[in-house]
């Protein structure tokens, strides 16, 4: 996008009653930003949803005087932008009806590794909630996955570290311009989440962490990441509204089950119970949902000499040799295992060399 392109698009955004969805309408169809300002009235409003109010709207010059003032922002603090019809959007989110028509970011952050996911939760995480995240990450890190969460307490701010301690690419989404740090605290952590990531934001320098924003920044992290993981949760929280919403953009939804009598397991439970998450109990459960390969790289399986395999890791071996290749829902029918027992089985076996994945989610014995 050219800098001229970018200053009609940042002017469509501030004109009063255009949102996301009507600047994509305007944008469709006359072609760019600035031919919007340069169409007749009368064509503008055979567009559905333009009304006098909008065409009014649209002859307001001030608009200009703050897009100005935003591109002198973006110049100065070297602000990279990510416009929906360009290659360098995040993909999943393109395919959100009201996804941002353009995104603000800052640091290193690369938008081509397909594995993404957030993880999100209450911010009054528990010493439960934490050590979950940290078996999670750490369990993923072979796969490089991209690890999208809020920056805000809790949970979020957990996540972040704990991706950077893994050296993976982390992307804080806030619900502010990129002027400030929101919660302030935080600040110490920006430097090093910009060394290999970064933060991302749909908000003009000039916008507050106001309430409403947080909202909105919710979904962002659901629409452009393949899979949320709610870690934990009270019965109401921000975490449910971004399940909910990833729910709506049709995304995979995890949440890890708790004692009923925990106060921040409660959220997730209910999520679960209302078949509106997948349980998750280790990182096999994500990998087999997602499909994803257990390793980062094809490569041969070497079977180890003389491997000790657990009865229900034998069990399961024996079935295989017998059989043949088969479906981990066949296996787990016939060896009377639970499914997410199965697929941490199945992991485990696989590292010791024993068995390995298929495409289509077989397994064969080696």
């Amino acid at each position: 996008m050219t800098e001229q392109e970018l200053f009609y698009v940042l002017a469509l955004q501030r004109v009063d009653g255009v949102g996301d969805i009507m600047a994509k309408k305007l944008l469709t169809h006359c072609g760019s930003a600035e031919n919007v300002f340069h169409t007749k009235s009368q064509q503008l409003a055979s567009i559905d949803g333009v009304g006098t109010a909008l065409l009014k709207s649209l002859k307001d010059k001030t608009v200009f005087e703050k897009a100005e003032k935003e591109l002198a922002f973006i110049r100065a603090n070297k602000i990279t932008t990510h416009f929906f019809q360009e290659e360098n959007y995040p993909e999943r989110l393109k395919h959100c009806f009201d996804s941002p028509v353009i995104l603000f970011s800052s640091g290193k952050i690369d938008l081509s590794q397909r594995k993404m996911i957030s993880i999100v939760g209450t911010r009054q995480i528990t010493s439960y909630g934490t050590e979950f995240c940290r078996k999670l990450i750490e369990d993923l890190a072979p796969l490089n996955p991209v690890i999208v969460s809020g920056f805000a307490y809790g949970v979020d701010i957990v996540a972040h570290q704990l991706a950077m301690e893994n050296d993976l690419q982390t992307i804080g989404v806030v619900a502010h311009g990129l002027n400030q740090i929101y919660p302030k605290p935080h600040k110490k952590y920006v430097a090093k989440v910009e060394e290999n990531g970064g933060f991302m934001t749909e908000f003009w320098s000039n916008a507050n962490p106001d309430k409403e924003n947080f909202v909105r920044r919710n979904r962002i992290v659901a629409g452009m990441t393949e899979a949320t993981i709610v870690i934990e949760s009270a019965e109401r929280g921000g975490s449910l509204i971004t399940a909910n919403m990833a729910n709506d953009y049709n995304r995979d939804v995890f949440a890890v089950p708790g004692r009923v009598t925990d106060k921040y397991s409660q959220g997730c439970n209910q999520l679960i119970k209302t078949q509106k998450a997948h349980v998750l109990t280790s990182a096999a459960d994500l990998i087999y949902m997602l499909n994803w390969d257990i390793q980062p790289e094809p490569k041969a399986v070497q079977k180890q000499l003389f491997v000790s395999l657990e009865p229900d890791e034998q069990k399961v071996y024996d079935y295989l040799l017998k059989t043949g290749k088969e479906l981990m829902d066949i296996i787990a029918l016939h060896c009377d295992f639970p499914i997410y027992r199965m697929s941490g089985l199945l992991l485990t076996m696989e590292l010791k060399g024993v068995i390995r994945p298929l495409p289509g989610k077989l397994f064969e014995a080696i």
